[in-house]
């Protein structure tokens, strides 16, 4: 299957070129119909490897890239459920997340994220797991999970450790700040900037450039610098597990819910 259009992204095969479009009103939240797409997306991506030299990663949402989990869905099947059985539910979803996040982060192709807007949460750890980030210059990131009382559940900090300094790492997370595109770029975490609204327009060129390598040349310098840090990963899914049992997620969770704000996610 060369292209796809479903409830929550669309994607679209072509000169060597896999382009995925994440397209969920409001702002690409991560929940379980974006979650069986890009499963199905996975599914499609193994069958075109040999066929594919980069794929882009983008939205077609106004608001950005992705806003992160969708927390009304998680608070809704979570209150819903006793301890036990709202730990296990956690643990699939992050099990099928981590599946998905894992095989694009050590895809045989160069993965591009082209970024506008909000990349927070869910949304930034689907771009961390991009070889390559673009962002225009009114992109924003942000962790902002320690307010839910949780920390990043999708990869998010092994891949930001592999990637960028401690300070930068810390300071993201604890504060649940967000920061501007050049303060990404500066420490490293954005590839390249463009101008408003063109990061899809540079993503395109700059796979467009990755076509012409030689693919075995490109799959062996990928697999020597960019590492899987598995144990970490399989230790962030069980902290995160731990603490969703609190009190302190339900209140956090409640009160996103029940939040009026146009923009609940923002930090």
């Amino acid at each position: 299957m060369k292209s796809f259009e479903g409830q929550a992204l669309r994607w679209e095969w072509r000169d060597g070129v896999l382009e995925l479009t994440l397209d969920r009103a409001p702002a690409n939240e991560i929940g379980t119909a974006m979650l069986r797409e890009l499963e199905h997306f996975v599914g499609a991506a193994r069958q075109l490897t040999t066929e594919t030299s980069a794929c882009v990663i983008s939205s077609a949402q106004k608001s950005g890239f992705s806003a992160g989990a969708d927390l009304r869905e998680l608070y809704q099947g979570a209150v819903a459920l006793d301890e036990k059985d709202r730990s296990a539910g956690v643990r699939e979803f992050l099990e099928r997340i981590h599946s998905v996040l894992n095989w694009l982060d050590e895809a045989p192709f160069v993965t591009i994220a082209a970024v506008h807007g909000v990349c927070f949460g869910g949304g930034l750890e689907l771009a961390l797991v991009c070889d390559v980030i673009i962002a225009d210059k009114m992109a924003r990131f942000a962790f902002p999970e320690l307010r839910l009382g949780l920390i990043p559940g999708f990869g998010g900090i092994p891949r930001l450790k592999r990637d960028l300094g401690n300070g930068f790492v810390r300071d993201l997370l604890l504060t649940g700040r967000s920061v501007n595109a050049t303060r990404a770029q500066a420490v490293g975490l954005v590839s390249q900037l463009a101008a408003e609204g063109e990061a899809l327009k540079l993503a395109r060129a700059t796979a467009s450039q990755i076509t012409k390598f030689d693919a075995g040349t490109r799959v062996a310098a990928k697999k020597f610098i960019k590492p899987i840090p598995r144990e970490e990963l399989r230790r962030e899914v069980e902290i995160f597990c731990e603490l969703f049992t609190g009190p302190a997620v339900m209140a956090g969770l409640k009160k996103f819910v029940e939040n009026t704000s146009p923009m609940p996610y923002q930090p």
